[in-house]
């Protein structure tokens, strides 16, 4: 079974970089609150690293 973790965002994207913006869009998160869960792959861990200012992240098991 893969790794899973969940996202939450945590903080406003206004006044973020229009290429964190559309990170934070891609990861499925729209409002301050939402929560994805995410399969622990590479690509998804580097978005996460991207926007670690506005994400709170942990593991699922």
């Amino acid at each position: 079974m893969a790794q899973k973790i969940r996202v939450r965002l945590i903080r406003s994207t206004i006044g973020a970089l229009p290429k964190h913006r559309a990170t934070i869009r891609s990861l499925g998160l729209r409002k301050i609150g939402s929560v994805r869960e995410q399969e622990a792959s590479p690509a998804i861990l580097g978005m996460v690293r991207q926007v670690s200012y506005l994400v709170a992240v942990e593991e699922i098991n």
